[in-house]
């Protein structure tokens, strides 16, 4: 999916995961669990969302919409429209256009087969999209959507195998970059991790069904149970009588799971390679404690997703911990139109300084990320106004100083302040009594890699960091981006 700059003004300074995905299979409506699991995925895209569904005698149904889960697909008149057994779904980010332009982007994609319908949702991204989508509208096909997701329905559509999950194979084995996969047919729910597993994907059990999630918090919502992970380079094909059958289509390559799913992406109650994401990003908050100390009266998260980090922090420190900026819960991404005026006003409609416990204090401001700089400047701002002695930034991921081409919403490089910045220079631009970013190294032994990271075959996919891409971005790269030289 090709990304455009976020929409909303006070969400502009923070990367941007395009997409979940979700499936049921073998319970009764089991629209209605997608639904639900969506909701808990709401995190992963909060533009628009879409389910199709199946059932014997009313075929294959589909409903997508713009907005949160929560505001369309309650709706009883909407989720009588989806009935069967089996059912997926998909959240993501806009792309490309407006609103009334898009909802052909909106996922899931379906198409009709000689043996059958089948329908698709996508996370990740395709990097060689581009020369594919040329490649197949030469050959006739006609594409329905922007999206680059839809390129997997018609190499489908083009491939000589004799069934959906062969030809699904196939399709995939021209693609390069990101994919979790969940698919279904009349009969099966299928679910496929791309050979390094850069995107998540897991499996679950819910009475006599299965699931298949982009985390383990979208297990819980609906009381299943968390079975494994699939594996990187996995296909599972789930049938309600038949179960898991498990195999794997494609060349064995070293996992190169996004480690800023750690940091960032996934929610904190989710379990990621056996470990608890809070736990890991507390961890994170200790290790950054230990790699740029500082002293100070107050650790403060910019919320929420610092908060496990800056507890971290604190305990490992021994400075007290304090909800020192306070986040309105209820102001949704569709808040208000963003004039100028607006815009002006900055984070405050968002976040609101708590002045008693600020007012004469240094503090410590935990944040999971800096891209462009401008919230962390907003939000410096604030914690000055409300008449705090010192203001020090403590970041829990290393400088972000390279886009990211396998799913994730990222600026161009020359908009992310490290990418033309030292972190001297970052502090000030940010005017801040100190800047300091967990190494990567400190990163890799938070996430259970005691040695740090290996240069030469690192464990995770760390390019928007490191600039070192598992897969070569080939569209970005016939459109002039410039890989980082060897050194």
């Amino acid at each position: 999916m090709r990304a455009m700059p976020p929409s909303h003004p006070f969400d502009d300074d923070k990367l941007k995961e395009e997409c979940g995905v979700y499936g049921v299979i073998g319970v009764t409506d089991a629209a209605n669990f997608v639904a639900l699991g969506l909701h808990a995925l709401q995190h992963r895209g909060q533009e628009a969302g879409g389910i199709v569904s199946y059932h014997p005698e009313h075929g294959f149904n589909s409903a997508r919409r713009f907005g949160y889960v929560r505001d369309n697909f309650t709706k009883a008149s909407l989720m009588e429209t989806l009935p069967g057994s089996l059912s997926i779904g998909h959240v993501r980010y806009s792309t490309a256009g407006s609103k009334a332009a898009a909802i052909r982007d909106v996922q899931p994609f379906f198409g009709e087969f000689s043996m059958g319908g089948a329908a698709i949702a996508h996370n990740g991204n395709i990097t060689n999209a581009a020369a594919l989508r040329r490649e197949l509208i030469e050959r006739g096909s006609i594409f329905q959507s922007s999206s680059d997701s839809e390129c997997i329905i018609h190499l489908m559509a083009r491939s000589l195998q004799r069934n959906i999950p062969e030809r699904m194979q196939d399709a995939l084995r021209r693609v390069e970059g990101a994919f979790s996969v969940v698919a279904m047919t009349r009969t099966k729910l299928i679910g496929v991790r791309d050979p390094m597993g850069v995107r998540p994907l897991v499996l679950g059990k819910v009475g006599d069904g299965w699931v298949l999630s982009s985390e383990t918090c979208a297990l819980d919502i609906i009381g299943a149970e968390f079975i494994r992970e699939i594996e990187p380079g996995e296909m599972v094909v789930i049938t309600e009588n038949g179960g898991v059958e498990s195999q794997f289509p494609f060349r064995k390559q070293a996992s190169k799971f996004c480690i800023f799913e750690h940091v960032y992406f996934s929610r904190p109650d989710s379990i990621l390679g056996g470990r608890s994401v809070y736990e890991t990003r507390e961890n994170i908050g200790r290790e950054l404690a230990k790699e740029s100390p500082v002293e100070a009266d107050l650790v403060c998260p910019v919320p929420d997703s610092g908060t496990p980090a800056a507890i971290g922090f604190s305990l490992e420190s021994g400075i007290p911990y304090a909800m020192g900026i306070i986040r309105n819960q209820y102001m949704g991404r569709t808040f208000i139109e963003p004039t100028e005026q607006i815009r002006n006003m900055g984070v405050r409609l968002k976040l609101n300084v708590n002045r008693a416990l600020i007012e004469g204090k240094r503090v410590i401001l935990v944040d999971d990320s800096v891209v462009r700089g401008t919230t962390s400047r907003k939000i410096k701002e604030m914690i000055l106004d409300a008449g705090a002695k010192e203001v020090h930034f403590r970041i829990a991921s290393p400088p972000t100083a390279w886009p990211c081409f396998y799913g994730v919403d990222t600026p161009n490089r020359e908009k992310l302040l490290a990418a033309t910045m030292s972190e001297e220079e970052m502090r000030q631009h940010l005017e801040v009594d100190s800047l300091k970013f967990i190494s990567l190294d400190g990163l890799y032994r938070a996430v259970g890699e005691a040695q740090g990271r290996d240069a030469k075959c690192p464990q995770y996919c760390d390019a928007c960091f490191s600039g070192e891409y598992p897969v070569a971005p080939s569209d970005m790269i016939e459109k002039g981006f410039v890989l980082k030289a060897a050194e």
